[in-house]
């Protein structure tokens, strides 16, 4: 009989343990949001696969992409974490000066999203601060990859292997272009249409919202940033910019029928 009452008395004292636990503690504590798999095999998946996996088992669409974002985003953080004390216990990672000018590029772009973002209306305003911090993850984890690249080339030189010998081809006799005919154009680079769709973005916005942007992207592209770089910043801003979906009586760009920048990775 003491035994019973003691135990009905440590149920009392101790609501962690009582069968009343209500399931969003449980589902918090065994990491529900993950449903039960590990980080290595969530990033195995691309985050739009993950999403999309929340939420197809949630009732809310918006309320799923956030949740399907900040697990997705967590585990993205911390494997960037642990390459990041990898490297420093090497100490094969970036100087100080290196973390530096990477730390003023992300406030550039932090500062950019936020002014860019500043007249988006709810609920999509959200999903797009979710979206632009998942997207800023990836440059921070390309950031100390690079350095892991070097590291791992360092140690492991490539052998030289003498190059094939070409073996000369006799190209066919070319048609003879046909009266009035124009000349082929050459494709265009993607960096080349990144520029002119960023650049349709901006002339798409009111006059005072143009200045502020391009003033708030000219602090970003003014910071030393890699040539592989450029690229992936431009992307960035354009899917910052691009509207997620048309609002009624809303003034700005309209919506591409295929977001030239996707939600990332």
């Amino acid at each position: 009989m003491r035994i019973v009452a003691a135990s009905a008395v440590f149920l009392l004292l101790n609501p962690a343990f009582s069968p009343a636990q209500s399931r969003a503690e449980l589902t918090h504590k065994t990491g529900g949001d993950r449903m039960g798999m590990t980080c290595a095999q969530i990033l195995q998946m691309t985050s739009s696969e993950w999403i999309a996996k929340i939420v197809s088992m949630d009732g809310s669409q918006e309320d799923g992409q956030l949740r399907g974002i900040k697990s997705y985003g967590k585990c993205y953080d911390e494997r960037t974490d642990r390459l990041a004390a990898s490297l420093a216990r090497s100490r094969k990672g970036p100087s100080l000066h290196a973390r530096r000018d990477f730390s003023d590029l992300m406030a550039a772009l932090d500062d950019f999203t936020a002014k860019a973002l500043t007249d988006s209306q709810p609920p999509s305003i959200a999903l797009k601060k979710a979206y632009a911090a998942l997207y800023e993850k990836e440059f921070r984890y390309e950031f100390y990859q690079g350095y892991e690249l070097k590291a791992s080339a360092a140690t492991h030189p490539k052998t030289t292997v003498p190059a094939p010998v070409p073996v000369p081809k006799v190209a066919p006799a070319a048609n003879p272009p046909a009266a009035g005919a124009k000349a082929a154009k050459a494709p265009v680079s993607e960096m080349t249409l990144a520029k002119n769709r960023f650049g349709e973005l901006l002339d798409a916005l009111p006059p005072y919202k143009l200045h502020e942007m391009h003033a708030a992207f000219g602090k970003v592209v003014e910071l030393p940033i890699a040539s592989d770089e450029e690229l992936a910043i431009y992307r960035y801003a354009i899917f910052v910019l691009e509207p997620s979906a048309p609002r009624a009586g809303a003034s700005g760009p309209a919506p591409a029928a295929q977001p030239f920048a996707p939600p990332p990775f």
